[in-house]
Parts: structure tokens; sequence; C-alpha cells
């Protein structure tokens, strides 16, 4: 895992938002794979940090996200 405080290097149009991300504000989460990695920042400050992760330990995140939705 890393975290990137400058601006990223990916284009804009392979971020994409959350589909549980609220119009008001609040939990805003984009995330782009690309370059074999899992890339999350937060939409509201796209040049502020990326926290970059390997496919697996984002699909063990998934995993645990969806258990508590159910």
């Amino acid at each position: 895992m890393s975290i990137k405080t400058s601006e990223s290097a990916l284009p804009e149009s392979a971020w994409f938002k959350s589909s549980y991300s609220g119009g008001a504000g609040g939990e805003c989460v984009e995330v782009a794979a690309a370059g074999g990695a899992v890339h999350v920042r937060d939409s509201k400050s796209a040049a502020g940090p990326v926290l970059t992760v390997g496919p697996e330990a984002w699909a063990g995140f998934l995993g645990l996200a969806v258990e508590r939705l159910d």
C-alpha cells in the first residue's frame, strides 16, 4: 500500500465515483484501476492524497464492506 500526496498521473477519465457517494457530499470516494493497482481518492480533493493498493487487497476490502452491508 502506498499513499501519494502529489497529483495523480492518472487521467481524470480513469476515475469512477462510488455509487454509494451521496449528492450532498460527505462520503465521496473515487476509484481508478490502472497499472495493476487500485487507486482511491477523495472526490472533493482530486489533487489530494491517493491511496494505492494491490488488486488482492482491494478485493478483500470489498468483501468485508459487502458483508457489513448485508
